[in-house]
């Protein structure tokens, strides 16, 4: 295990006595051993940075790592590898593979080939067998064998019955449902925002009724089933309402969105480039200002990537026949740090990123403290810099944001007595 002392690192962590102070960190055995002014150890490995931060290690509560069978997209490896590089050390991993994660052995594969990483891939089982809606799976079984939630990720179950079925069923493992939020009878496979933008560029439309209407419903069978529902990417701002109202009454109820969803909106799509081609689709700036508001008064508890790999040739076609999703591993902090910078606090995106997901799954949440187990990220929330396209350690590269100016960097992580230099 690497020995690791890390000079005059700003803590940010609440739970920890020394939030908001600088301190030298001592790291021996993969455990803090000490934190203080000028620390000596002579075997070592020192670290340190102009305006170094660490907290506690982030996890992304929603990426696609592909694998087993689209491995040409991204494979857990190669996955693991871009949430280091984004300053992760923890992730949920979503079960759209092929075949999905819908029984133990699924789960068992993902647990296996990531063991012993810097970074920690927890798998989400499938709500139904194939995703398909219509027979829930042996979720006891796979949580037994590692599944942290459970989830048909971007295929929701359309049928209540179904999912009542499984919110009652869950209930006694104690995980939450991951649900997304969209009603395909409505939605109609449509690429874009129903609005203005959409009659303009002669794109079918998805309204976001599609969304809220299922957000209604999940909260209403939610409620019925006394069971923990988490809506992972919320885009509409009347969603927003209709969560604010329902945790109001007590229902088991989280929220998170992608963090692409705050810095684009609709307008971007008339440059017709697929990498903008998202589910949720991008909404509107009135949309964007209340999903921030949101998350400035914990409506929204989670921020999280939607990492969604796809390969060249499912990108680059017609807009209407690619495929959904954007890489957002490796910038999502950048995304935070830019554009929540007058919302949200360093303080207040670190418990987005790092400390509510961990919460709502169940998690413990890593401390920075003497004798703690050191789960760490260090990172500077004011550098400049421009993401580049070998910063990308994901397979795939559909993000929009090559050659885009950010504020605020991920710089190492150390996990599982690793150090881990990834966005330097």
């Amino acid at each position: 295990m690497d020995t690791l002392l890390v000079r005059s690192a700003r803590i940010i962590d609440r739970n920890s006595p020394f939030h908001n102070k600088k301190a030298d960190v001592l790291i021996e055995g993969g455990v803090i051993k000490e934190i203080g002014k000028k620390i000596q150890n002579i075997t070592a490995k020192e670290y340190e940075s102009d305006n170094l931060h660490v907290s506690p290690g982030w996890f992304d509560m929603q990426v696609h790592f592909c694998d087993p069978g689209y491995e040409y997209k991204e494979d857990i490896l190669s996955g693991i590898e871009a949430a280091a590089a984004g300053g992760f050390t923890g992730v949920a991993c979503m079960p759209s593979t092929l075949p999905p994660l819908h029984n133990k052995s699924g789960i068992e594969y993902v647990v296996n080939k990531a063991r012993g990483a810097p970074v920690d891939v927890f798998p989400v089982g499938a709500i139904t067998h194939k995703l398909e809606g219509k027979e829930i799976n042996e979720m006891y079984d796979m949580h037994r064998s590692g599944a942290i939630a459970f989830s048909d990720d971007k295929n929701p179950v359309q049928d209540a019955g179904v999912l009542i079925r499984a919110l009652l069923y869950v209930k006694t493992i104690g995980c939450p449902l991951l649900l997304h939020c969209e009603d395909k009878s409505i939605s109609n496979n449509g690429d874009i925002n129903e609005g203005v933008v959409n009659v303009f560029l002669g794109l079918r439309a998805t309204p976001p009724l599609s969304e809220e209407i299922m957000v209604a419903r999940n909260i209403q069978l939610a409620g019925y089933a006394g069971s923990r529902i988490h809506f992972g990417t919320i885009s509409s701002g009347q969603s927003v309402e209709l969560i604010a109202a329902a945790r109001k009454t007590g229902i088991g109820l989280s929220a998170g969105i992608a963090a692409h969803q705050i810095a684009l909106d609709e307008t971007h799509l008339t440059s017709f480039s697929t990498d903008l081609k998202v589910n949720p689709p991008l909404r509107t700036g009135k949309d964007i200002r209340v999903l921030k508001k949101a998350l400035a008064e914990n409506i929204i508890d989670v921020i999280c990537s939607d990492h969604t790999p796809e390969d060249t040739e499912s990108k680059m076609r017609e807009f209407d026949t690619a495929a959904f999703g954007i890489t957002g591993l490796e910038t999502l902090f950048a995304l935070c740090t830019t554009f929540l910078g007058g919302t949200l606090s360093v303080t207040e995106i670190i418990d987005k990123i790092a400390v509510n997901p961990r919460k709502i799954l169940n998690l413990e949440v890593p401390v920075i403290s003497e004798g703690k187990k050191a789960n760490c990220t260090f990172f500077d929330p004011a550098r400049k810099w421009t993401f580049k396209t070998t910063d990308i350690r994901s397979k795939s590269r559909n993000t929009p944001f090559i050659n885009r100016e950010f504020t605020g960097k991920p710089l190492a992580i150390y996990n599982n007595g690793i150090f881990r230099r990834g966005g330097e």
